[in-house]
């Protein structure tokens, strides 16, 4: 992919997050898959996304997986605030973008504990490589989130 191509999610990623939801409602396996539902920027209608979070010492982060990803650009119109459902339990949550050290560590340990997620980035070009350094070099164009409850 040449470098000023934009990284797209494979097709059949929005698809398959509908099946993920439907099954996550159900009850029917994926009970435990983390949605975030955050306010469309432009139309205000609640939109929701399956996510996958990383628990790192107490706290949890998210991860844009695609530069410009939608539920990013959501978050960010609504200042960070957004609800977490995982299986029964749904938090109102603020989700801070971070950046420095912060970020980096998180980047570092996505390709080793989200390694599903981390093959679908090499997959569409947003990463050279599943390692950690390959993830490091996408600071500043993929944002990592830390989500705090409340506020």
């Amino acid at each position: 992919m040449p470098n000023d191509a934009k990284p797209v999610p494979p097709r059949w990623l929005k698809p398959m997050n509908k099946v993920f939801m439907a099954l996550s409602k159900t009850g029917l396996g994926m009970k435990e898959l983390p949605v975030l539902t955050v306010p469309g920027r432009a139309s205000g209608k609640l939109r929701s996304t399956p996510l996958s979070v990383l628990d790192l010492d107490g706290r949890r982060y998210l991860l844009e997986g695609f530069p410009g990803a939608d539920w990013a650009r959501n978050v960010r119109a609504a200042s960070g605030r957004a609800t977490l459902r995982v299986g029964r339990t749904t938090e109102d949550v603020h989700l801070v973008e971070v950046d420095g050290d912060e970020a980096l560590t998180v980047l570092r340990l996505w390709p080793e504990r989200m390694a599903d997620g981390a093959k679908i980035m090499l997959d569409a070009g947003v990463v050279t490589a599943v390692t950690p350094e390959a993830f490091e070099a996408v600071a500043g164009r993929c944002g990592v989130f830390r989500i705090e409850v409340g506020r």
